[in-house]
């Protein structure tokens, strides 16, 4: 089904709106005191980082929680998150194309960039992604539950980062704000099955066997990031794991490396019954990743 980019991406922010709002006050309530299973705030203090994914809120609420405690408990005044920049439109998805293929350099895209509030918008759609917005929501909705000011939150989301992120343009800039800030990023590491372009044969279920392969998967991958290897992680990103933190990953290292990466939960997320309307498997695996000073 060739659906239009402009009008998935619209149906997921409108998707996860109403996820939120389904849940009401006691819903998220309930989904903030499951995120007091993790205490991450640690990571954070020591110079770390935490990734939390942004699949559907039921699966991977009490992660984005935990992410949200942890920002609150570190005492910090500034949060740097980094967000997975969707391509929204048919130009961004050739970009990216053409880059990874190696039709063009990363440096020759002219939509190469961060993104975000006060910057240049040769790219709007950040304002729409869907990818912070649980984050986001549930930030000052338990900032307003401790009855806290809750710290200022800066959204940056890099494009077309590609394996040398020191060259990114932009990228002064966060250098220069994550020295005051602790710092998270989202993403989502593994699409998989039908809807994501797998052949029926190569195909896994999320039983308990197909869950262990893709965990196996996603730490292949994090690990060459955390090795430096950058090129070869964006090739794993495309080619075996359909990540979209190809771009936001390497940025993260360049900003708080060396780091090791520590994958310590992950559950998985039907997205058969969505706009693709694929026939399953059709899946998504939302993992919870601390990243700690190496």
């Amino acid at each position: 089904m060739n659906i239009p980019r402009a009008e998935v991406m619209n149906y997921f922010a409108e998707t996860y709106r109403q996820e939120y709002d389904d849940l009401g006050v006691v819903g998220v309530d309930a989904i903030l005191d499951r995120g007091r299973t993790w205490d991450l705030a640690p990571v954070l203090k020591s110079g770390g980082a935490i990734v939390f994914p942004h699949v559907h809120i039921a699966d991977c609420g009490p992660y984005v929680a935990a992410t949200v405690h942890a920002c609150l408990d570190s005492g910090a005044d500034q949060v740097l998150a980094i967000g997975v920049l969707h391509a929204a439109t048919d130009e961004m998805d050739a970009a990216k194309t053409r880059a990874t293929q190696g039709v063009t350099l990363y440096e020759a895209e002219p939509l190469r960039g961060v993104y975000g509030e006060g910057l240049p918008e040769a790219i709007e759609c950040w304002k729409r992604d869907h990818g912070l917005y649980g984050f986001r929501r549930l930030l000052l909705h338990e900032a307003e539950r401790r009855g806290v000011m809750p710290p200022k939150l800066i959204e940056r989301y890099p494009f077309l980062t590609g394996p040398n992120p020191e060259t990114l343009p932009g990228i002064e800039e966060l250098e220069s704000m994550a020295r005051d800030s602790v710092l998270v990023s989202t993403a989502d590491h593994c699409h998989h099955g039908i809807g994501y372009g797998d052949s029926p044969e190569d195909t896994l279920y999320f039983d308990e066997a197909g869950m262990r392969e893709i965990h196996n998967r996603i730490e292949t991958g994090l690990h060459l990031l955390d090795a430096g290897r950058c090129a070869e992680y964006i090739q794993h990103c495309v080619e075996v794991v359909k990540s979209d933190w190809r771009d936001a990953g390497p940025v993260v290292h360049h900003l708080r490396g060396p780091l090791g990466s520590n994958l310590i939960d992950m559950v998985p997320s039907d997205f058969s019954n969505s706009i693709y309307a694929s026939p399953k498997p059709t899946w998504a695996a939302g993992a919870l990743v601390l990243l700690e000073r190496a």
